[in-house]
């Protein structure tokens, strides 16, 4: 562990070096500080506390154990299960969509829309966060710090009537019903929640809705994504990994004057998170100057592949994104901040600073988070389009 820890130092050195940016060591050191749940990208970590119980996470350098509900522990069979649930379109009122439908794999578990859109065609009020290390979130949804779990929040989706998403509400005995009957459900229910593992155990059949809902939540904990080209030069020491160019924006991203890292900092990119050790504050939300009231910081990992932008997908490009604090920046530079945010940048960004800064987000990309997905998105019934 000694030896691990004095190589990652040495990266977190020359990548300070390269940056010249204090800010760095938050986001770096934060991750090198972390217990002794960081096993390289390719080791696994077995669970230390009761409810991750014997399962092994792939968690990659830099990453803590997630924290996991005691009354829903892992296991092999039920993350199983989950995926299987995940791309169900029998969870839905008309049975043709299913949560990867607002949640594709090929755009990291986002949709590619402005706003989501429900099993009715019904439009969301919000854009489809995408399902990157939501094992780390303190809260979950754009504007509601009081959902924290996903179990809570998946009733939402589920259940949630005004406007519909999935449209269950007072069909869950009848999707049970449907599931036990498909032989192969019936098995991987019965190995995922065995009899007699729990006070609440359903002795009749362990298709159940509280069951569906976890078995779901399992699979989505192991959504977790490390691996870019970020990850390769900060924890991995590949020092090619970024582009100079990247580099270069990377000093910008966590320099004091354009703040990007002050909102969008540790180890996930979206603040303060929750591992097996506990919070490391409260949920991280931000007024960026496009809506009334904050919002939740989301993780910049894989946002090449989330656009479009923002709580309500107003801009469809990195560029515009970076446009749009630019002019925050200005505002700040020429009139003062006012009610604005004093995370936002001080000052606009040239030409080639945004484009420097848009290439350090797109090595935030992490392809083989895609690829592991793949066979999903291509699987017969899948509705992502």
């Amino acid at each position: 562990m000694r030896a691990r820890l004095a190589g990652r130092d040495h990266t977190l050195r020359e990548a300070a070096a390269v940056c010249s940016a204090p800010a760095l060591f938050g986001v770096v050191a934060a991750a090198l500080l972390l217990p002794t749940a960081s096993p390289g990208a390719t080791d696994t970590a077995p669970g230390t506390d009761a409810a991750t119980g014997s399962y092994r996470w792939q968690l990659p350098s830099g990453f803590p154990l997630p924290a996991v509900p005691a009354d829903n522990p892992m296991s092999e069979a039920k993350v199983a299960l989950g995926r299987r649930l995940f791309f169900e379109p029998r969870l839905s009122v008309n049975g043709r969509y299913s949560c990867a439908s607002c949640h594709d794999p090929r755009r990291a578990f986002s949709d590619g829309r402005s706003l989501a859109l429900g099993a009715t065609g019904e439009k969301l009020p919000h854009n489809a966060l995408a399902l990157v290390n939501v094992a780390y979130n303190i809260s979950f949804g754009w504007a509601e710090p009081q959902v924290r779990s996903l179990e809570a929040q998946m009733l939402k989706p589920l259940l949630g009537r005004h406007p519909i998403e999935l449209g269950l509400a007072g069909l869950q005995a009848s999707v049970c019903a449907a599931l036990a009957a498909d032989p192969h459900y019936a098995s991987a229910f019965a190995a995922a929640f065995p009899q007699g593992a729990g006070p609440h155990q359903d002795a009749a059949s362990p298709v159940t809705f509280d069951h569906i809902v976890k078995a779901i939540a399992a699979f989505e904990r192991t959504l977790i994504s490390g691996s870019s080209p970020f990850d390769h030069y900060v924890f991995g020491g590949r020092h090619d990994a970024l582009s100079d160019e990247a580099k270069r924006g990377m000093a910008l991203f966590f320099s004091p004057a354009i703040g990007c890292g002050q909102c969008h900092s540790g180890f996930n990119f979206a603040g303060n998170w929750h591992d097996v050790q506990g919070m490391t504050g409260r949920a991280s939300f931000a007024n960026n100057g496009t809506s009334a009231h904050p919002m939740r910081v989301p993780t910049l990992r894989n946002i090449a592949l989330t656009a479009p932008y923002m709580h309500d997908g107003r801009f469809a490009t990195l560029a515009a994104v970076l446009e749009h604090y630019s002019d925050l920046g200005l505002h700040a530079q020429t009139r003062g901040r006012g009610h604005q945010d004093r995370r936002l940048p001080q000052r606009p960004l040239t030409a080639s600073e945004r484009t420097e800064l848009a290439a350090f987000l797109e090595s935030l990309t992490d392809e083989s988070f895609v690829r592991r997905y793949a066979a999903d998105a291509n699987a017969p019934g899948f509705t992502g389009e």
